[in-house]
């Protein structure tokens, strides 16, 4: 079983279906599924050996890195070129038994106290 993500006119991804293993039966089923959608169709995959990162609706298709890269969740964040995911300026404390969360308007991690 293999996944192909749907694509809007700006490459946003609007659905991802399953669908049938790329080659199977001598077909081309990224082209066969858009063709038969009206829409551009790339094929998805769960382990990110595919075109980087599993399609996502609201995720991007960028053709120059044949990636699929998720919604930015906050301005100040940067991506990552290599694995196409947006990080954070600074890295999140690791400490055993805490949590943190990001806060935009001082871009920096601070400590969750209520859980």
């Amino acid at each position: 079983m293999a996944h192909y993500a749907f694509l809007d006119s700006n490459n946003i991804v609007t659905e991802v279906i399953v669908g049938k293993h790329e080659g199977e039966g001598g077909i081309d089923w990224e082209q066969h599924y858009g063709e038969f959608r009206g829409q551009t169709c790339k094929r998805t995959s769960y382990h990110g050996n595919i075109r980087k990162n599993y399609a996502g609706i609201g995720y991007t298709y960028d053709a120059e890195r044949d990636a699929f890269i998720p919604p930015k969740p906050f301005a100040s964040w940067v991506l990552n070129e290599t694995s196409c995911v947006w990080e954070a300026p600074t890295p999140m404390p690791i400490e055993a038994g805490k949590l943190y969360r990001w806060d935009e308007p001082t871009t920096s991690w601070v400590y969750v106290t209520n859980v």
